[in-house]
């Protein structure tokens, strides 16, 4: 039974299949899209991310939940039964990243801005006006949780 059982969780969210769940308490951040290669990679298109602290982060169901180290610096949380890319975050620790898709609407979620631009792909432009970043080593520093 959950210490929160009295609160009410700002969002709720989790994977295709149901096997990772998750309530968060915590004002999202707004959503930074990511161009880097591997956001790109993984997702198999643009990655966008809201941010929350780990510790308002609650998950309902984890069962699936794996997470892949896809560099010396960061690891990347997915369902390894229907692939849902839902997390990001630094291996020392710091906000959570998590896919705005996997969250249950309506999300009241907006979009911030573009980082890494530099890396966009050859197939797509950026044309919605949002402030633009050519790099961005730490993305928790744009725009905090509130």
């Amino acid at each position: 039974m959950s210490n929160r059982e009295n609160e009410t969780p700002e969002a709720e969210g989790g994977c295709l299949c149901g096997g990772i769940r998750f309530k968060i308490y915590q004002r999202l951040r707004p959503v930074v899209v990511c161009h880097c290669k591997q956001c790109r990679q993984t997702a198999g298109y643009l990655n966008g991310f809201t941010v929350s602290l780990p510790e308002n982060l609650e998950f309902t169901a984890d069962d699936t939940l794996t997470w892949y180290e896809s560099s010396d610096e960061a690891k990347r949380g997915f369902c390894n039964k229907c692939g849902s890319s839902i997390f990001w975050t630094y291996k020392s620790g710091g906000n959570m990243g998590i896919a705005p898709g996997s969250l249950d609407e309506p999300t009241k979620l907006t979009t911030a801005m573009h980082i890494f631009t530099e890396f966009a792909g050859d197939y797509y432009e950026i044309t919605d006006g949002l402030p633009q970043r050519l790099g961005q080593r730490h993305p928790d520093d744009i725009l905090e949780p509130g």
